[in-house]
């Protein structure tokens, strides 16, 4: 399927969606809409496709992604057997550049505010101290008014403004290909995910697709601005910086279980990706909860 249009409905008392998503696994596809998305994974762990970038999420992340860029959080592979107990939760915001009126944004007092939209062109992560404080208003507005709520969406807007927290996602020359024939990026999407952390060859997806390899290649990095095998290193990179965090198994057994072959291509592809070699990343993380 497509990147698909979304069209969000709004209370008839609410100039904005604020709403809780609790289910077996997130469902939305590749879509987009106008508006743009302040997004807090309360549970659940994935893989996070925001435009050309592709990243492991998990519980606790929190992100602003512009208006219609294409996005997809696709949970781990656990969550869609039907003998696991898990679940998928999320907090999320919906707004518009003009859900305050036209020119609102451009007044003085909302200059900062203003070039924050702007940088959310890029998708922004927001991390450390912001993201704390970001998440404990989210969690007050579940008990507000309307009125109230609308408060803590300025105040939020404000906060991120000021804040030094923000890493874009994107990648400085994403330009977001909303309206082309993406029919089967989804597709591609499903089959890199069920099959990363096996031997994946190209021809598998364009055969699949009824597609040439060259005609595959040039409509996936058409729409991904990556090649195939690029997206697939870093899904696979994804994954195993989810089981540094959560296993103590040796670094090398997380290698070949995320679909690596050779150690050393490994090492070389997550120093190049992730900046630190595993075992640094792993130590940055554990003392994090030291």
């Amino acid at each position: 399927m497509k990147p698909q249009l979304h069209k969000l409905l709004v209370s008839s008392d609410s100039s904005f969606l604020f709403k809780n998503l609790d289910c077996k696994y997130f469902p939305n596809p590749w879509h987009f809409h106008k508006e743009y998305e302040l997004v807090l994974i309360n549970e659940s762990t994935g893989t996070r496709f925001v435009g050309d970038n592709v990243s492991p999420f998990q519980s606790g992340d929190l992100c602003l992604i512009g208006s219609n860029i294409p996005h997809l959080f696709r949970n781990s592979q656990e969550y869609y057997n039907q003998d696991e107990d898990r679940r998928a939760s999320s907090t999320f915001i919906h707004f518009t550049k003009h859900f305050l009126g036209e020119v609102f944004f451009q007044i003085p007092e909302m200059e900062l505010v203003n070039r924050l939209l702007n940088r959310s062109a890029l998708a922004l992560d927001i991390y450390g101290k912001t993201k704390k404080e970001v998440t404990g208003i989210l969690k007050d507005m579940n008990r507000q008014s309307a009125e109230k709520r609308l408060l803590s969406l300025l105040e939020i807007l404000i906060i991120l403004s000021q804040s030094r927290e923000l890493k874009p996602l994107l990648s400085s020359s994403y330009m977001a290909n909303t309206y082309g024939d993406v029919d089967k990026i989804n597709t591609v999407f499903e089959f890199i995910i069920k099959n990363f952390d096996e031997k994946i060859y190209v021809e598998q997806i364009a055969s699949k697709l009824h597609m040439s390899v060259p005609s595959f290649s040039r409509y996936f990095k058409h729409h991904t601005r990556k090649t195939f095998t690029d997206y697939v290193t870093e899904i696979r990179i994804g994954h195993v910086c989810r089981l540094l965090m959560e296993n103590n198994k040796s670094i090398s057994e997380i290698s070949y279980e995320s679909g690596f072959e050779n150690l050393s291509n490994f090492y070389r592809h997550f120093k190049r990706i992730m900046g630190v070699i595993p075992k640094e990343y792993r130590s940055r993380f554990l003392k994090m909860y030291d």
